[in-house]
């Protein structure tokens, strides 16, 4: 492999500080859990809404893996995506063809949503949000539901009474 030509001072700043300071695989963070490992208890909901698009933020994505950690301690959970959440959505994402992957990783949230709801959780999006966005209902995946612009709120009441863990995501 040929390295790019380097002039002293460009050497010199590199050779100030050994890189990599450490070797990989050496530790730099500790591994303590400071919380117990909660599980659901009979009855217990957890409800995420999500107004992040994909690949914009690691909120949307970090969402659902928290959705579907809910899921496999045993809570009912759902999430909802709204506004430009509803992208996350789309089964027509990709290129140059849809379902593929332009980059490694642009269909991480559609698989953990495919997850997701393959290991019973639901998903909703909004109906008014894909159409912000110029998508068309028929681009949902597979099993998500398409909810009423109104619902946003409902929704949020409905799981609020009865008493879920609410987690609401928000990015521009």
């Amino acid at each position: 492999m040929t390295s790019a030509e380097l002039s002293d001072v460009e050497k010199k700043s590199l050779e100030e500080i050994p890189h990599p300071a450490l070797p990989e695989g050496s530790s730099i963070y500790g591994g303590t859990k400071v919380f117990p490992d909660l599980q659901a208890e009979d009855g217990e909901t957890y409800f995420t809404l999500v107004h992040g698009i994909a690949h914009e933020s690691s909120v949307s994505f970090v969402a659902v893996l928290q959705a579907t950690r809910a899921l496999r301690k045993g809570f009912e959970t759902a999430m909802y995506f709204y506004g430009p959440g509803s992208l996350n959505c789309l089964a027509t994402r990709g290129f140059p063809t849809t379902g593929t992957s332009a980059f490694p990783g642009e269909h991480n949230i559609n698989d953990q949503l495919k997850t997701f709801m393959a290991e019973g959780g639901k998903v909703y999006c909004c109906r008014f949000g894909l159409s912000l966005h110029g998508a068309r209902e028929e681009d949902l995946m597979e099993g998500v539901i398409p909810t009423h612009p109104l619902d946003v709120q409902d929704a949020l009441i409905y799981y609020a009474r009865k008493g879920a863990i609410i987690n609401s995501t928000y990015q521009l």
